[in-house]
């Protein structure tokens, strides 16, 4: 088994990693891009998503395909478990999220456009509908939950190559994978 993730996969991480925290900025912050500087963050917001949902089943394929490195020996199994969970969550948002937005989006009058280049097909949603009403709040609490696990995310991933030393984050990041101690 490799000690580090393949290179589609780093490539991968970090794209949709930079994707999704633009989103949430975007998604968060909307009120104050609109009112304060009067930009309408939600074309991109919806291009980004759509992008994000297109490159997380693509990365869920791969990560079928190709096993993800050994957790170090030295973790706990307590340690091992949260990392799993994890990368679980994180896959489910990956997806759930977009899909989500795209499910909300659909309910709306506006056209849903990648990047203005073509028309996103809609769903069979109508604006005030059950599932329209669902679709938000579980964006809205997902983007929440999102922004809290990224911090956690990254809090752990600095845990491991500054304090545990063991490593971790040589695996998807390369850069960090011969620092000494």
């Amino acid at each position: 088994m490799s000690n580090r993730y393949t290179n589609v996969a780093i490539a991968l991480h970090w794209l949709i990693a930079l994707l999704l925290i633009t989103n949430l900025l975007s998604g968060l912050g909307r009120d104050w891009l609109e009112d304060v500087q009067g930009l309408d963050p939600m074309p991109l917001h919806k291009s980004f998503g759509i992008t994000i949902l297109a490159l997380s089943l693509f990365r869920l394929a791969w990560r079928l395909g190709h096993r993800p490195p050994a957790l170090p020996a030295e973790m706990s199994g307590g340690m091992q478990r949260l990392a799993r969970a994890n990368h679980a969550f994180f896959y489910v948002i990956m997806i759930v999220l977009p899909l989500s937005g795209w499910i909300m989006s659909s309910a709306g009058k506006r056209p849903l456009e990648w990047f203005g280049f073509f028309d996103i097909p809609k769903f069979a949603v109508e604006r005030g509908s059950m599932a329209a009403s669902f679709s938000h709040e579980t964006h809205e609490i997902l983007g929440i939950l999102t922004a809290v696990l990224v911090v956690l995310h990254i809090g752990a991933a600095l845990y491991h190559q500054f304090y545990r030393r063991d490593r971790v984050l040589g695996n998807m990041a390369p850069i960090f994978a011969g620092q000494k101690d």
